[in-house]
């Protein structure tokens, strides 16, 4: 045919562009004919057209499965689909008090009676912080070599995924109360060996993103979900609502000592201050702090009006007398950080360092007096993964409340554990047993004055070492 030399796609795509040079003529698309007519008749004269196949007519027709084209077989009825377990399965709460009735009210009422009365009688004793003093390094790696894991100390407190917990401050009761995905707030109590020890309520529609006992009256535990800020009171059995939103909450805490005032972020970057003595459900002041995505919040245990905010990238300080509404400019940032941020907390004594935990696989040790970096460290076989908030949560990197230079994150190595670094770099110790802990244990709580850390995990249950 002239074009011997042509490869077998190029006399295909002569062809394919003499077709649509027909086809677009035929529409009187003339200036777009034009062009591919340039194009196809400079060598359209020397290309022979092959003929196409002949169909068959009485091809046999392709099979389909009735299933994939949904439907119906003649005679046989449709079984029901069973409902999927999730949000659907768990109406809203409705808006207002609720009465602190668990789910399982009809059948355990006595039980759970035990279990608020112990809540309330606990919170009436005052602890003693009279030797309330940091230990140094090898007493207090002394004190988390003694602290073990056993069988009796693990349980499934809450239905689903740990976002959230919180252990009361008492030093004769261990009482832990956790938060799941599903707005579900779980009591335990670790100190009761029977099964009657644990319950569930639910306070809320969404995921409980943070969990605090107040720290002037125990009696209350406040939880955050995405629309709400709530506050058990154990001495009215009522979950009192304190600030309502739209599925945007993300953490709290509280900016004085009688935990009258809160400081709340927001998943879309914004922060507010909520007063819980005032009868409005909205909060006394939204900010703008020019974050796409506030985390975590986290107040100065010395200096109550500077707060921590961690977002995407950034983590600032922030002075809370001065916000606005629109403008707000940090007093410092803690540069540094590639990737998303999870979390930022002050050293729990003085508040001079800051550790946090990014994406970039690093945590980071900052001095919050001079934003300097004082330790980058990579943990290789520990990596620690961000998500959205619609995702399993990362580990969190907590300070011990007892301790000023010591914090704890949950691993990923195997064995599963979790680790307490030094603020230098150095590994202490590492909670583990092979035979009880078997999986990541991402958010953990400390005791303020006692040797007793919980570790939850991804299925609702509770490790006490």
């Amino acid at each position: 045919d002239g074009y011997s030399h042509l490869s077998a796609y190029e006399r295909k795509r002569l062809k394919n562009i003499t077709e649509n040079a027909k086809f677009f003529a035929a529409l009187k698309l003339h200036e777009s004919a034009a062009r591919l007519n340039q194009i196809a008749t400079k060598r359209q004269s020397h290309v022979t057209k092959r003929c196409k196949p002949k169909k068959v007519e009485d091809e046999t027709a392709r099979r389909r499965s009735n299933r994939l084209l949904r439907v119906e077989p003649l005679d046989v009825p449709l079984l029901e689909t069973p409902a999927l377990p999730g949000a659907e399965e768990y109406p809203r709460v409705p808006v207002g008090p609720l009465p602190m009735v668990p789910e399982d009210q009809a059948e355990n009422s006595k039980w759970t009676e035990a279990l608020l009365g112990t809540w309330m009688r606990i919170s009436e004793l005052k602890a003693d912080d009279a030797d309330r003093g940091t230990p140094d390094i090898k007493r207090y790696q002394e004190s988390l070599s003694s602290m073990v894991l056993s069988a009796e100390n693990i349980r499934k407190v809450v239905k689903a995924r740990v976002c959230s917990m919180a252990i009361h401050p008492s030093e004769s009761t261990i009482l832990v109360a956790a938060g799941d995905k599903w707005g579900h707030v779980g009591l335990w109590n670790v100190s009761c060996r029977s099964e009657e020890g644990a319950h569930i309520f639910i306070p809320h529609s969404f995921q409980v993103n943070c969990m605090h006992f107040s720290p002037c009256n125990p009696a209350h535990l406040l939880s955050l979900s995405n629309d709400t800020l709530r506050c058990g009171d154990v001495t009215r059995a009522v979950f009192d609502e304190i600030c309502r939103s739209e599925e945007n909450f993300s953490s709290f805490d509280f900016l004085e000592e009688n935990a009258s005032t809160a400081i709340v972020g927001h998943w879309d970057g914004d922060v507010a201050v909520v007063d819980r003595r005032t009868p409005e459900m909205s909060p006394e002041l939204s900010a703008d702090i020019g974050f796409s995505r506030t985390r975590t919040v986290h107040v100065h245990p010395l200096n109550k009006h500077y707060f921590l905010a961690a977002g995407s990238v950034d983590v600032c300080v922030f002075d809370v007398r001065y916000l606005k509404a629109k403008g707000n400019k940090p007093l410092s940032s803690l540069a540094g950080h590639t990737k998303s941020v999870a979390s930022a907390y002050f050293s729990p004594v003085t508040g001079s360092r800051v550790v946090t935990v990014c994406a970039d696989d690093k945590l980071r040790i900052l001095n919050s007096k001079n934003i300097q970096v004082l330790l980058i460290f990579k943990k290789q076989s520990n990596k620690i993964k961000t998500h959205q908030n619609s995702q399993p949560k990362p580990s969190w990197a907590i300070w011990d409340p007892k301790q000023e230079h010591c914090f704890l994150v949950g691993s990923m190595a195997q064995p599963r554990q979790i680790q307490v670094f030094q603020d230098t770099g150095k590994l202490l110790h590492s909670f583990c047993n092979v035979d009880c802990l078997s999986s990541v244990c991402s958010i953990n709580v400390v005791h303020p004055s006692q040797n007793i850390l919980v570790g939850g995990n991804s299925s609702g249950r509770l490790h006490v070492f």
